[in-house]
């Protein structure tokens, strides 16, 4: 591996989410993220919140770190990840959670067919655990893991997104809540990572992670939750004042996770 790519992939995120909670990992999936494990090597957790910034790339946190402030108050570490290629959101977000290559799963290309292999949310299932997915009508997250026995709550607005997300978190009935947010993505787009409206909306992402951190340790105090600032791949500038992603750079290829263990009060 170049040496300007970082070691561990988000292949291992699907092992890492089971290892925490305790759950069997499957021999076809990536290995647990060690350095995750073994921060929380004598903790499990009974809950698991997923928060999926889309774009937010690795260089990002490194040139404007202030604007994760809210995260880093609410997580115990910055683990550098490798995404995959094509760095597109349907390919990345089914390696996340499958633990599996493109090559495996099947998904290689910018296109959202439902995923045919197990999934995180499968193994969950089949473990007694209940997951939920919250996120906006047509985008990734919100179609390539339908048609499980599961709770999907799809949104035309980030807005609903969100507000449904702290209902959840508020009514405490599932074991792990996933919740996508793509603005800081559509943005960038449109107007450059660097610009003034995309970065506003990486520090919405933000922000709305700190929320829901809040959120959690009020209404989930009696237990130990693991939570997860989670990004799909990165971005990098184009011509004409635009942002992209999707080739074999670091730029694209480098992300950051951000992880934190709720002990029970």
């Amino acid at each position: 591996m170049d040496e300007l790519y970082n070691q561990f992939c988000i292949t291992g995120v699907t092992a890492t989410v089971l290892h925490m909670m305790g759950l069997p990992v499957p021999a076809e999936t990536e290995v647990p993220i060690a350095p995750i494990t073994e921060k929380w090597k004598n903790k499990t957790a009974d809950r698991a919140f997923l928060y999926n910034p889309d774009a937010v790339a690795l260089w990002l946190y490194q040139k404007y770190t202030n604007l994760f402030t809210p995260v880093i108050a609410n997580t115990q570490t910055a683990l550098p990840l490798l995404s995959v290629m094509p760095s597109v959101t349907p390919v990345c977000f089914a390696s996340m959670y499958t633990g599996l290559l493109p090559v495996q799963h099947g998904i290689r290309k910018y296109e959202k067919p439902v995923l045919q292999v197990k999934t995180l949310f499968d193994y969950l299932i089949a473990n007694g655990k209940r997951p939920a997915i919250v996120s906006t009508s047509n985008d990734s997250i919100s179609r390539i893991f339908l048609e499980r026995e599961m709770d999907y709550f799809i949104y035309d607005s980030i807005e609903e997104v969100n507000e449904k997300a702290m209902q959840l978190i508020q009514e405490d009935n599932y074991d792990v809540i996933v919740v996508y947010n793509g603005n800081f993505d559509s943005r960038m787009h449109k107007t450059g990572p660097e610009s003034e409206d995309a970065l506003r909306e990486l520090a919405d992402n933000a922000a709305r992670f700190a929320q829901f951190a809040d959120a959690i340790k009020q209404h989930w105090p009696q237990h130990n939750t693991f939570c997860g600032f989670m990004p799909d791949h990165g971005c990098h500038a184009i011509d004409g004042d635009c942002g992209s992603h999707g080739l074999d750079m670091a730029e694209d290829m480098n992300i950051v996770h951000f992880y934190g263990f709720n002990e029970k009060q």
